[in-house]
């Protein structure tokens, strides 16, 4: 099974959402061989707290503009990483130290990568 259109297009949505908000990294994972809950990961590390809180505020912006809202938000308070969760894609937003720390590409090595159109974007971290 391989991520849906619509998963495609939020995760599209979000990765352009967040390179218009300068992330350092944006990279996407088609999970939903591996997870029954979502399709797509996105994963996006940004140089400062700062702006961690700009780019989850405008992915959710944009992706409410497409009809998706989030199902729940964790780690906002902190601003170190931010996953929101959509349903159809959870996006990962990571201060760079946390993401370099973590490595959640290596995690999901095994998952196959995802193009998501932006300039600057990794194919998975690979």
């Amino acid at each position: 099974m391989t991520a849906t259109d619509r998963s495609l297009e939020l995760a599209r949505a979000a990765a352009t959402a967040a390179s218009d908000k300068l992330a350092t990294t944006i990279s996407g994972i088609d999970v939903s061989d591996q997870l029954a809950l979502t399709d797509v990961f996105v994963i996006v590390s940004a140089e400062s707290e700062r702006q961690v809180g700009s780019i989850v505020d405008e992915v959710e912006d944009v992706l409410r503009a497409l009809g998706s809202k989030p199902v729940r938000r964790e780690g906002q308070r902190e601003g170190r990483w931010v996953l929101i969760d959509f349903g159809d894609i959870v996006v990962h937003v990571q201060h760079d130290e946390e993401r370099e720390f973590y490595e959640l590409e290596r995690l999901w090595k095994d998952c196959p990568a995802v193009d998501l159109g932006v300039v600057g974007t990794e194919q998975g971290g690979r």
